[in-house]
């Protein structure tokens, strides 16, 4: 038995002795500086395997195609070398068998069509199996086909009646705060029809034609529009508009093939500040044609929203409202005959209220509604009455609700996906659940470690889960839902085909963050023919876009990171604080704050990786990324140059006064403040210090090209060296084919020190 402090001084020995030893193996290596005819050949190399790497299938995404009664599905596998085969699997047993003979199914093919068909590459636009199991219906080229699966022969068919599920389709569509109300212009029993003229609004009588005028004092320049019926048809829902002008921008189409002009090219884009219309609600009763405005600020944000009615009840309405700046949310409730409103929710935060991710589904019959929130820190489900507002935790804990998959209204059971849940994985690994309204009974339905995809049958007696890591092939299973219970393992890839050609499997490396506390996820990619004797220059992938989280959880053998790694870098991805589907504090720090990046976090994890990995040259980092990675590339040089040196920015939003309204607002926040400036990239343009290479789109309508090019001068006017791409034609991207591989060259030269491959040279 070793004593406790014998034991101590000895833990402490050999962790010295560790650190002494990597001390001294980091001393012994040298950088890695190929020659040119090195480079020449190590893309050469990169091309190969990358091409080697898309040739073997990886099966991440099996989409099963139901028979109507939910008995059996067939499924497309890919297999090597770009081909597939079709599988037919029955579900209670979990046999499977080939859909068909695919030789015999060619040669019906050939010969019915004239056509060359390889049995491994058949297309079919559509696929459905009868029921008796002899017959399938099959589309091709816009023409369907009758397959008799006894001999092979096809027959013309017009019977195209034929049930249709794909079990990829989602149960429960999130709704969007962008979807507006629903103009019915006729009454629910039909007799009467809504007119809209002069901007006031009349009712119409269609038996007898007589108008009845309900508003007066509409006209062109303030109308009244986005009418709703009260279910009882007694009373009308309308807005008094302000209407106002989005503002264009505009773009030169500097190449179009058959002129010696550019064409201009403009077209409405709201940017931050910029005015919205507004809508004004009043409730018009047919009856006495009185007028009652609706006591509620006007809505000035998203446009006029969907209606939902109380359960046969006409007097009451509820809808939602999120306040310009996305700092507060409310569901109101209006009462149509005092046009007095009440908050059934009003949700407000200090910094930011993420509002697509916000769910909400009405329970009318039960005066309940469920929603999202992240009022207690985490993106968790709540159950709301309607009635008294009252709220009550339906999943609860330290993990994030990601989306709703179904509600079962009879069971009162939410079917959700979510991430954290499991301890000892990664926190953005994704699993699917089921829990009552009540916050009981809580089942993972996918309990394998890994990043979860499922689809169920049309019954949901069933469901196919397919799972993997990044250096983890995927599996798929079919499970019964009653019990999770796994029926059989249809497909399950495996690593020796995929290691055979020499490649490495991205790493998953895990670091501190700024905060000293929380964990920082990401991947690294390393060249297969990796010198342990030298080191390696750091390139980092960043897409820092608040939006959502961004580093790759599927099996990922093949990727630009990794064909990037092949000529001589190690490359990493990484998701630091600011971005989504952690905690709500985590995300917060990106709040007025966009500049941030997570860099502090990003810088951190690479000081940490190249501590387990001396290979890594953490004096030679370059940076790239496209649309707010681009803004994030420019910024690293700009914010942190004693860490990063060279930086691609593709699209860059380099100026969020500068890109679209919805998407800075929420990050930034409303008024446009003097923060937007002073985190501008071109505000801070003359502190560029690295090699900076900018690529852009001329016909970009997402980001507006202006973006770059005043980036680009104010580069100039700083007196800065920089390079800048810009792309006849293209819109938003990476620069495509070209950019990726001036990309490469760029990094190649300041980065190795090293001379790419030149292009104009004859071979």
């Amino acid at each position: 038995m070793i004593h406790p402090i014998v034991r101590k001084s000895l833990v402490f020995l050999l962790s010295s002795l560790a650190f002494l030893q990597a001390k001294a193996q980091q001393q012994t290596l040298r950088p890695y500086a190929p020659g040119a005819a090195e480079v020449a050949n190590a893309y050469q190399q990169s091309n190969k395997l990358d091409t080697a790497l898309r040739n073997i299938p990886t099966n991440n995404d099996i989409i099963p195609f139901w028979k109507k009664d939910g008995t059996a599905f067939w499924y497309k596998k890919n297999l090597p070398n770009r081909t597939w085969e079709y599988n037919y699997v029955d579900a209670a047993t979990g046999k499977r068998k080939a859909a068909f003979d695919h030789d015999k199914l060619a040669q019906s093919i050939e010969k019915t069509t004239g056509k060359k068909q390889n049995p491994l590459k058949l297309q079919f636009t559509e696929l459905y199996f009868g029921d008796d199991g002899n017959k399938a219906t099959i589309k091709m080229q816009d023409k369907w086909y009758q397959l008799n699966l006894n001999d092979y022969s096809l027959t013309d068919t017009k019977d195209t009646s034929i049930y249709r599920y794909n079990a990829k389709r989602p149960l429960q569509q999130r709704r969007s705060r962008w979807q507006r109300n629903r103009e019915a212009r006729k009454s629910p029993d039909g007799k009467s029809e809504i007119m809209i003229r002069g901007g006031n609004l009349f009712v119409v009588d269609l038996a007898t034609k007589v108008e009845t005028q309900l508003s007066t004092d509409g006209n062109a320049d303030k109308p009244y529009g986005e009418y709703a019926w009260a279910p009882d048809g007694k009373n009308i829902v309308a807005y008094k508009i302000d209407p106002k002008e989005i503002k264009k921008v505009h773009y030169i189409l500097s190449s179009v093939p058959g002129t010696t002009r550019g064409e201009l090219k403009s077209r409405e884009y709201a940017q931050p500040g910029d005015d919205f219309t507004a809508y004004q609600p009043y409730v018009f009763n047919v009856a006495s044609k009185k007028s009652t405005k609706v006591d509620a600020d006007p809505i000035d944000f998203f446009g006029a929203p969907e209606l939902h009615w109380r359960n046969g009840n006409s007097r009451y309405y509820s809808y939602e409202k999120v306040d310009r700046g996305h700092q507060r949310f409310r569901v109101i409730e209006v009462d149509v005959l005092t046009g007095k409103t009440k908050n059934i929710i009003d949700e407000k935060t200090k910094t930011f209220i993420y509002e697509s991710r916000i769910y909400t589904r009405y329970l009318p019959k039960t005066n309940e509604m469920l929603y999202t929130s992240e009022q207690d820190g985490w993106q968790h489900l709540y159950l709301v009455n309607t009635l008294s507002g009252k709220q009550s935790l339906i999943t609860k804990g330290n993990y994030v609700v990601r989306d709703i998959d179904s509600i079962d209204v009879a069971k009162r059971q939410v079917w959700f996906k979510a991430s954290g849940i499991n301890a000892g994985e990664d926190p953005y690994f994704i699993h699917y659940y089921r829990i009552g309204f009540d916050g009981k009974g809580l089942v993972n339905l996918t309990p394998e470690k890994g990043n979860h995809s499922l689809s169920f049958s049309p019954d949901r007696k069933y469901y196919l889960d397919t799972y993997s890591q990044v250096n983890v092939p995927p599996v798929t299973e079919l499970r019964l839902t009653a019990t999770t219970k796994k029926v059989t393992e249809l497909e399950h890839g495996q690593k020796d085909i995929y290691l055979a050609t020499g490649v490495k499997l991205p790493e998953v490396f895990v670091a501190k963050a700024r905060d000293g506390v929380t964990d920082i996820w990401g991947v690294v990619c390393f060249p297969s023919k990796m010198d342990i004797n030298k080191t390696y220059p750091v390139i980092e992938n960043i897409y820092a876009g608040p939006q959502d989280s961004f580093v790759p959880k599927n099996f990922l053998p093949a990727s630009e990171m990794q064909s990037m790694a092949e000529l001589g870098f190690i490359v990493v991805q990484i998701d630091g604080m600011g971005t989504a589907n952690r905690s709500k504090a985590f995300h917060d720090v990106c709040w007025k704050n966009l500049a941030d990046a997570g860099l502090p976090d990003r810088i951190l994890w690479m000081k940490a990786m190249a501590k387990k990995y001396p290979n890594a040259d953490i004096t030679r980092v370059g940076v790239y990324g496209t649309s707010a990675g681009g803004q994030n590339s420019t910024g690293a040089l700009l914010f942190h140059p004693e860490f990063y040196k060279a930086a691609v920015s593709a699209c860059g939003c380099h100026d969020n006064r500068i890109d679209k309204q919805w998407w800075n607002e929420q990050w930034m926040g409303y008024p446009v403040g003097p923060h937007y400036g002073e985190q501008s990239n071109i505000t801070n343009a003359a502190k560029l210090q690295g090699d900076l290479f900018l690529i852009v789109g001329e016909a970009d309508e997402n980001v507006p090209p202006e973006s770059t090019y005043r980036l680009a001068d104010a580069l100039i006017k700083a007196n800065k060296d920089f390079d800048i791409l810009s792309i006849p034609g293209m819109g938003h991207s990476d620069g495509g084919v070209y950019g990726r591989r001036r990309k490469r060259d760029f990094f190649v030269k300041h980065l190795l020190n090293a001379e790419p491959p030149n292009p104009n040279v004859s071979k």
